[in-house]
């Protein structure tokens, strides 16, 4: 998407008229379905308004001129991007970030940041060199025009034209020096030497069919992009593939090669519990598939998730391949050679959002979309993993899409077990206890016969110490709970509230996904599940949800409790803070039943439990055939002897 592209004598008009922001609120109101603000409005007049006077400084009057570019199926745009001949006659395009800094710029504690007031308030930004560098990685890495055979040079740059230059300022520091001789910064009293640099890279014009080549190429990661990724995803994972998960594995494989080579449409329906691998070989499947050539892409509809899968490889190619459920509305069809769905439970109706404007919503199911967006699509799954009621993958529901669409399907089952110490009563047992398998129904479980460590604790104190233990010995371990609390926004100062409290005992849930500047050593909410400080907040659902420790803590709550006397389990919203989930109607404790599900299968070595309701404890009690009082703790020699 753009929001203006033309010749360097059409923009140098429509800026001298004035005319440039009208331009480009019209297609803005187009493209995105409202109005830019007042405050984007101004930012274009003044800064295209600057561009124009420097093209004529430039005397640049043959050239492409192409204005807020969007980078693929990312929300970044490009300000500027200009194209031409070099005096040797090669094809190049310069990137141009504007900026309107004018303030003081200071130092930032944060590698390749600095601090200046923008908006009404000090902020942390990226230096504008380091800003636009990445523009111009991105475009290297995942736009052909950029990397084929007959590429366009593509150099970027950054014009501060309401600065002066300083060299004894915080901008060009020299902690900076790196990334300004990489992509060059300019302010307003060198617009002679930015003038010398376009000439150098674009002085021969004839700028607009390398703009139509710009405009009409294809995003799609790069070969050493893909490379990249697969040496990332290798390096992190040490996990073998046994059995069916190795089957599924291959199986997808051939399906991609199959796909590739005689455009075939396919789709791959992978179902397992949990800990079953599927995350792991997900991750394999876009590791291997990188490293074979294919254009391959890792969605969720998890932000904890993705974040840390995008940790893992790196910001260069997390950006561009491993994204979210609902970014394909606007991808072609087939565009994607493998398209690999984690969680599939987590599919929502359609992609769109309350932020979705009217122009850009249709009635096509998200499954759709992305069936349609890939040659091959495989799709992740537990049925009984579904815990909001707006989420609706389901089985059935991706083999009617498939049929819909005309997918060859193929399917295969996890069995193996490499949670829960490989305990697969364990899993029956919780399944059967809340009732999610009814021909499981009334299950006895006895966990001294296990590895894995179940055991049920008589306070919430004595189960906190207990995961702290845990840790201490070097474990990862982490303390969750049913969502029967408030969740409340920082303090001023950044902390947490202790809104998570059981009679004298209290901590906060993790951090908000919204939460904004956290005061220090608490981790945003996307990491706290890996982050070692996770270990001081509760996990809710939400943020626990394909996440595995060795040893997890559940806080079960009242929200789901057992009636002796009608002898069956019982959803209490006047217990629950979730508001989507109580508003779900008959469908809430169901959706309850799921969420502890979740919780109580996070565990690799153990699993330690408090329950609040009386009633409650009994009843899982009575399903154990354990005593009451907890265990002591076993070592790992003596737990595996």
């Amino acid at each position: 998407m753009k929001l203006y592209a033309g010749t360097t004598e059409q923009f140098r008009t429509d800026a001298q008229l004035h005319r440039i922001a009208d331009k480009l609120r019209t297609e803005y109101v187009t493209q995105v379905g409202y109005k830019p603000g007042p405050a984007e409005m101004a930012s274009w007049q003044n800064s295209f308004m600057a561009l124009s006077m420097l093209l004529d400084q430039a005397e640049l009057n043959d050239h492409g001129v192409i204005l807020e570019y969007q980078l693929g199926n990312t929300s970044r745009r490009l300000d500027a991007m200009l194209t031409g001949h070099s005096p040797t006659s090669a094809e190049n395009a310069v990137v141009v970030e504007l900026k309107q800094w004018s303030g003081e710029i200071g130092p930032s504690p944060a590698d390749h940041c600095v601090e200046t007031f923008v908006g009404r308030a000090v902020r942390r930004l990226l230096h504008p060199s380091v800003q636009v560098g990445g523009y111009q990685q991105w475009l290297l890495d995942n736009h052909e025009v950029f990397y084929d055979a007959d590429a366009v040079g593509l150099t970027a740059v950054s014009y501060l034209h309401n600065l002066m230059f300083d060299p004894t300022g915080e901008l060009w520091s020299d902690r900076h020096t790196e990334s300004i001789a990489a992509n060059p910064l300019f302010t307003g009293d060198q617009s002679i030497q930015l003038a010398e640099y376009l000439n150098l890279h674009l002085g021969a014009g004839d700028g607009s069919p390398i703009m139509a080549r710009v405009l009409e190429s294809k995003y799609r990661p790069s070969r050493k992009l893909l490379e990249h990724t697969a040496a990332m995803i290798k390096s992190q994972s040490d996990f073998v593939l046994l059995d069916e998960q190795r089957v599924a594995f291959e199986s997808v494989l051939a399906e991609a090669r199959d796909g590739f080579h005689d455009a075939k449409k396919s789709v791959v329906l992978v179902q397992g519990g949990p800990g079953t691998g599927k995350s792991i070989i997900a991750l394999h499947l876009v590791g291997e598939l990188a490293k074979r050539g294919y254009n391959a892409m890792h969605a969720t509809g998890s932000k904890a998730f993705t974040e840390n899968m995008r940790r893992v490889v790196g910001s260069r190619a997390g950006q561009s391949q491993f994204k979210y459920f609902n970014q394909f509305g606007n991808a072609d069809a087939n565009e994607i050679d493998v398209l690999i769905l984690d969680e599939a439970h987590r599919l929502r109706e359609t992609s769109a959002s309350r932020f979705t404007p009217k122009s850009k919503r249709t009635d096509l199911p998200q499954v759709d979309e992305l069936i349609k967006s890939a040659k091959t699509t495989v799709f992740f799954i537990d049925d009984h993993q579904v815990v909001r009621p707006n989420e609706t993958g389901r089985t059935q529901l991706i083999l009617e899409a498939a049929d819909r669409n005309g997918a060859d399907v193929t399917a295969f089952e996890l069995q193996t077990q490499f949670r829960l110490s490989g305990s697969k009563a364990f899993l029956t047992w919780v399944d059967g206890m809340l009732g999610l398998t009814p021909e499981s129904a009334n299950p006895t479980w006895d966990p001294d016969k296990e590895t894995f460590d179940f055991r049920i604790v008589d306070s919430v104190e004595q189960l906190d110490a207990l995961i702290r233990t845990r840790a201490d010995e070097g474990h990862s371990a982490r303390l969750t709970a049913g969502f029967c609390w408030p969740w409340s926004n920082p303090e001023a100062d950044g902390t947490l509230v202790n809104d998570v409290k059981v009679g004298n005992w209290q901590m906060p849930w993790n951090a908000k996904p919204d939460a904004g500047r956290l005061a220090t050593g608490i981790p945003p909410s996307n990491f706290w599940a890996s982050d070692p400080n996770g270990l001081d907040q509760v996990g809710c659902v939400y943020t626990a949800q394909g996440f595995e420790f060795d040893y997890v803590g559940v806080i079960w709550g009242r929200d789901l409790r057992w009636d002796p006397a009608t002898n069956d389990w019982i959803g209490d919203p006047s217990h629950s803070y979730d508001a989507i989930v109580k508003r779900s109607g008959d469908r809430f404790t169901d959706l309850v039943k799921r969420t502890y599900r979740v919780l109580l299968t996070r565990g690799l070595k153990g699993c330690h439990v408090y329950i609040e309701d009386q009633a409650t404890l009994s009843r899982v009690l009575s399903l154990l055939e354990m005593e009451r009082s907890p265990k002591p703790a076993r070592s790992e020699s003596e737990r595996h002897a």
